[in-house]
């Protein structure tokens, strides 16, 4: 009897976690979109090797993005924005280079 009370309440519990997985409701599509956004922006902090270099500090990368974003505010004519959009672009392709 407790054998099968396990395996039924394992059983509800799989079917629970397969229907989150394929679940549709637009605040959890807008919350999966997020976490996937969120997700891709800290790959990029390490891909730049932000990490290794601020000894994973969160306040000096934080303080990095902040000045960034200062730039970018600032830079009325764009180039400040194409001149990081080109590295970047260059950054890609060196990683696919080496992968």
């Amino acid at each position: 009897m407790r054998n099968q009370q396990r395996r039924t309440s394992s059983a509800r519990h799989r079917l629970a976690l397969q229907q989150a997985r394929y679940d549709t409701r637009a605040w959890q599509v807008k919350r999966r979109e997020r976490t996937r956004q969120l997700i891709e922006l800290g790959g990029l902090i390490a891909k730049a090797g932000l990490i290794e270099l601020t000894e994973d500090d969160r306040a000096v990368i934080l303080g990095l993005l902040v000045e960034a974003a200062a730039k970018l505010r600032a830079d009325e004519t764009g180039t400040q924005l194409t001149l990081w959009r080109r590295r970047g672009k260059r950054a890609f392709a060196e990683a696919d280079d080496t992968d």
